[in-house]
C-alpha cells in the first residue's frame, strides 16, 4: 500500500483529488501544507524540492521509499486503487476519458469564470460570457450522460467521478446558482451524491452550494494585486514622517481581512506576488523586449527576423508551435480572433518572458488557430501561475529544434504572416501578436 507526503496549499482542490482517492484505497498520505513542513512559493522554488519537482508545481507526492510524482491526476491514479481506476480496459479507458474531459473541457472555461469572483484574475466580460456558454455545453453532455447513471463508469465511484466532481467544486461553490444549473438537474444530483459519500467529505467537509452567483469584486482584486500606486505617490512627497504615516495607514487599509479571503484565494493571489516565476532560470543574453522593438517597429524579414535569430539564445529560451484542437467548434472568424485576444489578456503578465505570433487560417466555418511561441526556458509556462493556465490546454503544443530547417521556416512565415504555410492547408485570415 503506498504511503509518502502530499505537498500542496491548503484548499487546493487539485490536491483534493489525490487525498479523496487516498480515503477509497486506504493509502497511508501525510499532508504538507502548512509551515514548517511546506510554506507555498517558498519550499516549491527551493534547490531541493526542484530536484525531485522541476516545474515546482503543487501538488506534488513523495513516497516513503523516494518515489517522486508530480501532476494531480497522476497522484490520484497512483494513490487510488484497482477498483477506482476502472475494473477493465473499457472502463479503464472511460475513466481516463472523463478525466481528461474535466481538464480540456472543465477547467479553462471555470478558471476563467471563477477566478474573477476570487479576485485573483482581472475580469473580462467577453471572456466570461464566452466560459458560462462553455460550462452549459459542459453541463448538458454531462446531463444527458447521467440521465441513466448514478456514476460517470460502471456502478461505483471512480477517478472520473473524483476528477470531475473536483473540477467542478469551484464552480458550485461560486457561480452555478439554482437559476443556472435548473436545466441540470442530473449533474447536480450526482454532485451531491458525490460530495456527500464518506471518503469526499473526510476531506472536503461540508459542500454548500451556491444561493447566488458570485460577481467580479474590483475593490477585492485591487486588495491582492501588487501594490504599484502607493509607491508612486509617496515618491514625490516632501515630508519623510507624514509619508511613514500615509505607509503605515495605507498598509492597515489594504492588508485584507481573514473572512474576506479563505487560503485557497490567499495562496492563488499570493503566487504572482512572491517570486518571479522564471527567478530559478540562469540569466539569458537575449533580451525578448528588444526583439519585440525590432519587430514592432521596423521590417520584419529585412530587420526584426536577421536580429532575432543573431541573438536567439538557444541554452536560455525555447519555440514551440502551437494549434488550436478544437478546430470544428469555430465559426465565424471574428469570434476565433476574439478568442485568441481573451487568451493574450489573460497571459497579461506573462508578456516579460513570451513572445508570439497566431495566426487565424481559412474562413467562417471553416477555419483553425496555430502559432509560433518562444519561451524563456525550455519549459511550458503556463503550470508557473494558475492564472495562466486557462487556455493552453485547449491548444496542442510542440517544441521545435531552433537549428531546423522547419522551424527556421516556420519562425519565418508566422513572424512575417506571410507564407505557404504547407502545414496547415488554409489560406492566411488575420494574425495576432502576443507582445
Amino acid at each position: 500500500m503506498a504511503a509518502g507526503t502530499l505537498y500542496t496549499y491548503p484548499e487546493n482542490w487539485r490536491a483534493f483529488k489525490a487525498q479523496i482517492a487516498a480515503q477509497y484505497s486506504g493509502a497511508n498520505v501525510k499532508l504538507a501544507s502548512n509551515p514548517p513542513a511546506f510554506t507555498f512559493g517558498q519550499t516549491n522554488r527551493t534547490p531541493a524540492f526542484l530536484n525531485n519537482f522541476p516545474l515546482g508545481k503543487v501538488p506534488a507526492y513523495q513516497g516513503d521509499d523516494g518515489f517522486c510524482l508530480f501532476e494531480s491526476n497522476a497522484i490520484a491514479h497512483y494513490l487510488g486503487d484497482d477498483a477506482l481506476r476502472g475494473a477493465t480496459p473499457q472502463a479503464a479507458a472511460q475513466v481516463l476519458q472523463w478525466v481528461s474531459f474535466a481538464d480540456s473541457e472543465i477547467i479553462p472555461p471555470a478558471s476563467a469564470w471563477v477566478f474573477p469572483t476570487l479576485g485573483i484574475m482581472q475580469f473580462n466580460k467577453q471572456a466570461t460570457e464566452q466560459a458560462k456558454e462553455d460550462v452549459k455545453r459542459v453541463l448538458a453532455v454531462l446531463n444527458k450522460h447521467l440521465n441513466t447513471r448514478t456514476f460517470l463508469v460502471g456502478e461505483r465511484v471512480s477517478l472520473a467521478d473524483i476528477a470531475v466532481a473536483c473540477s467542478m467544486l469551484w464552480l458550485y461553490k461560486q457561480v452555478l446558482e439554482p437559476s443556472f444549473r435548473q436545466p441540470y438537474p442530473n449533474v447536480t444530483r450526482w454532485f451531491v451524491t458525490c460530495v456527500n459519500q464518506p471518503q469526499f467529505k473526510a476531506v472536503l467537509g461540508e459542500v454548500k452550494l451556491c444561493e447566488k452567483m458570485a460577481q467580479f469584486d474590483a475593490k477585492k482584486f485591487a486588495e491582492v494585486q501588487p501594490k504599484k500606486e502607493a509607491t508612486k505617490r509617496d515618491k514625490g512627497a516632501k515630508d519623510p514622517a507624514k509619508t511613514q504615516e500615509k505607509k503605515k495607514e495605507k498598509k492597515k487599509e489594504e492588508k485584507p481581512a481573514p473572512e474576506e479571503m479563505d487560503e485557497c484565494e490567499a495562496a492563488l493571489a499570493a503566487e504572482p506576488k512572491t517570486k518571479d516565476p522564471f527567478a530559478h532560470l540562469p540569466r539569458s543574453a537575449f533580451i525578448l523586449d528588444d526583439f519585440k522593438k525590432k519587430y514592432c517597429n521596423e521590417d520584419t524579414l529585412g530587420v526584426a527576423l536577421p536580429y532575432f535569430w543573431e541573438n536567439f539564445d538557444r541554452e536560455g529560451f525555447s519555440i514551440w508551435f502551437s494549434s488550436y484542437k478544437y478546430s470544428e467548434d469555430l465559426r465565424q472568424t471574428f469570434m476565433s480572433c476574439n478568442l485568441i485576444s481573451g487568451m493574450f489578456q489573460r497571459l497579461e503578465k506573462l508578456a516579460r518572458n513570451a513572445f508570439a505570433s497566431v495566426l487565424l487560417f481559412g474562413a467562417n466555418n471553416d477555419s483553425s488557430i496555430s502559432g509560433i511561441w518562444v519561451f524563456r526556458g525550455h519549459e511550458l509556462p503556463f503550470t508557473l501561475s494558475d492564472a495562466w493556465n486557462v487556455d493552453y490546454l485547449s491548444y496542442d503544443w510542440r517544441m521545435l529544434d531552433p537549428d531546423s530547417e522547419e522551424c527556421k521556416t516556420m519562425v519565418k512565415e508566422y513572424f512575417a504572416c506571410e507564407g505557404e504555410f504547407t502545414h496547415v492547408g488554409k489560406a492566411f485570415c488575420q494574425s495576432k501578436t502576443f507582445k
